[in-house]
């Protein structure tokens, strides 16, 4: 039984703040904004919409595309670190609006590899028969535990959410390899006090390093070789991460994900929100060989090689 993704959907909010925007409020400006980190604007969620909000609207878009009804559920899992409240779960409260009554459900926290992690986690029960259809979300709503006085940060994060409908896929489709890691030495690099606390530097270093060799390492797991990829879709942190994760992977700049432009980091939304885009413009077609990478505080990293199709 071969795992893969059978429905995808995504949600961002209508408001836009833009670099622009934010040189009024604090000392930066565009220039210094776009060449460091590659982000132009980012969504910010209104006051009244909370994460569970965002995560259901994804949802619903996933499990139309995915041709199911949420009855068809065996469990939610949610990949995020800005639920609306330590308990109930976002997946539960998603489970009681979709109406998903025979859904297990619960919460991942793996910061931005918490899709990854959600995958991962969604293959083991699909692959072993004991669940047919498995609903994993990414969301985040970074704006309310970001600070915005705190230029390092406030200029990177962004809210949004994506979901995938994970499920049986023909022979050679699917999830082909993973790759899974954490290493909490590195926690005091990247955590939540009040508000994100990140050492960029430290982050940036651990980020470069470990996108370029889990994709690697992926790569290897499933027998193929880098020209076997047809497209990479990185967690959208920092373009500079991102474009060191792309050159171990030898991929030309047309063959890689680049929404940080618009949405800046999503955290776990990141990578689903970026792959229902890239599928919407054609650029992912049925067959192709993906490989989705991300990391995050914890430190966590999550890598998958796939093979897109049902």
């Amino acid at each position: 039984m071969n795992a893969g993704i059978i429905g995808i959907g995504r949600y961002v909010p209508e408001k836009v703040i833009t670099n622009f925007d934010l040189e009024k409020r604090m000392d930066t400006s565009d220039e210094w904004i776009r060449t460091r980190t590659g982000i132009e604007e980012r969504r910010i969620a209104a006051d009244d919409v909370n994460t569970s909000h965002m995560a259901l609207a994804a949802a619903e878009k996933a499990i139309a595309d995915a041709k199911i009804e949420p009855a068809d559920l065996d469990m939610i899992l949610v990949a995020t670190v800005t639920p609306d409240r330590p308990f109930p779960s976002v997946a539960c409260m998603i489970q009681e609006q979709l109406g998903a009554k025979k859904a297990a459900a619960m919460d991942i926290s793996a910061a931005c590899a918490g899709f990854m992690y959600g995958l991962i986690t969604a293959k083991q029960f699909i692959e072993t028969n004991s669940y047919k259809h498995i609903l994993v979300v990414g969301v985040e709503k970074l704006s309310r535990i970001t600070d915005w006085e705190d230029r390092n940060t406030a200029v990177l994060f962004g809210d949004a959410a994506g979901a995938a409908v994970v499920g049986p896929v023909s022979e050679g489709k699917g999830i082909l390899s993973f790759e899974l890691g954490a290493d909490g030495t590195g926690a005091k690099h990247l955590y939540q006090d009040e508000y994100i606390i990140m050492n960029g530097r430290e982050v940036f270093k651990f980020a470069v390093r470990q996108m370029g060799e889990s994709s690697l390492n992926v790569l290897r797991k499933a027998g193929l070789k880098k020209e076997d990829v047809d497209f990479l879709i990185p967690h959208q942190a920092n373009i500079r991460i991102m474009e060191a994760a792309r050159e171990r992977l030898e991929l030309p700049v047309e063959k890689m994900s680049k929404t940080v432009h618009k949405y800046g980091n999503t955290s776990a939304a990141s990578i689903p929100l970026s792959l229902v885009e890239e599928l919407e413009a054609g650029k992912i077609k049925d067959g192709d060989v993906i490989v989705m990478v991300g990391f995050g505080g914890g430190l966590t990293w999550g890598a998958i090689a796939m093979r897109w199709g049902r």
